[in-house]
């Protein structure tokens, strides 16, 4: 018989076993260290059995707790997709939407949707993690992400919700006046640039350049790297070399006379960012109508 603890100390250990992190799991679920703790000791006595390994860092699932993990997952799944179908009765739309975006995604295209359509529905929470990273969206249990489309997996629902978009290489007057200025990427290699790290995968950024169908990948030198766009711009406004940068973030800088553009016709528009969610998934009320929020801006 299933005592009347089980299903929450079950949720409690799955959401360790998903995290690896005591830290990061009470974040999620709104409790206490010692809470998650003494829920995860209380169900291992009821089992008789260990199902977490615990280091001074990380936490991972025994034998049994990867087994009890990988029928459970599933089980969670359907009672989550069950309250939500009863949610859906109700007249007034609830629940919580988890989202992923980039820093730009969710300025340019999520937040200004999120922003308007929110206030509409008071009993809807909306949780944004900024992540340029390429999230598992099932496993980190959000309800969707928005990135730009290229990157999105194929077995995900994705749609278009903003426009193309365009990086597009920058410096700062006073960098040009004594180093001069490019004017194709074959001159690239005699300049400098303030370069960014990709928070993806650890690596720099390496310029994609493309003119008339022909491409051209560069490798930039430098005496400056950052993982953060903004800084990379404040880089280059400093006068630290050449920069790559979204088009409508360098925008005001550039009409200011702060920076300047070169390279223009090297730089080419792209597909912009796409909301993508499990094609699998019963989405609620709520989401749908977020969905729906976003298709209509995407149209205006």
């Amino acid at each position: 018989m299933m005592h009347r603890d089980d299903l929450s100390d079950l949720h409690t250990f799955a959401a360790i076993a998903e995290d690896g992190n005591f830290t990061r799991a009470a974040a999620r679920l709104g409790m206490s260290q010692s809470a998650l703790s003494h829920a995860l000791r209380r169900l291992e006595t009821r089992l008789d059995i260990r199902l977490l390994t615990r280091t001074t860092r990380n936490v991972s699932p025994t034998e049994a707790g990867s087994r009890l993990l990988e029928q459970l997952t599933p089980a969670l799944e359907l009672i989550e997709t069950g309250l939500r179908s009863i949610g859906d009765l109700r007249k007034t739309p609830s629940g919580t939407i988890r989202i992923t975006a980039s820093e730009h995604a969710c300025n340019t295209v999520l937040w200004p949707a999120v922003r308007e359509w929110l206030p509409r529905y008071p009993e809807v929470n909306v949780e944004i993690s900024l992540d340029s990273r390429m999230t598992d969206i099932v496993g980190d249990r959000f309800d969707a992400g928005i990135r730009i489309g290229e990157a999105v997996a194929k077995d995900m629902v994705a749609m278009r919700v903003g426009p193309d978009l365009r990086l597009i290489v920058v410096a700062s007057p006073a960098y040009l006046d004594h180093y001069g200025t490019p004017e194709n990427p074959h001159d690239l290699p005699h300049h400098r640039a303030v370069n960014l790290r990709m928070r993806s995968g650890g690596g720099i950024y390496a310029w994609e350049l493309e003119r008339d169908g022909h491409e051209v990948r560069v490798p930039m030198e430098g005496t400056l790297i950052f993982d953060d766009p903004e800084m990379v711009l404040k880089g280059a406004i400093a006068g630290f070399g050449l920069a790559v940068a979204m088009e409508d973030v360098a925008a005001p800088y550039l009409a200011s006379g702060t920076l300047k553009q070169v390279l223009n016709a090297w730089t080419q528009p792209f597909a912009g960012y796409y909301f993508y969610y499990p094609n699998r998934r019963q989405h609620s009320v709520a989401f749908s109508l977020l969905l729906n929020c976003l298709r209509q801006r995407a149209h205006v």
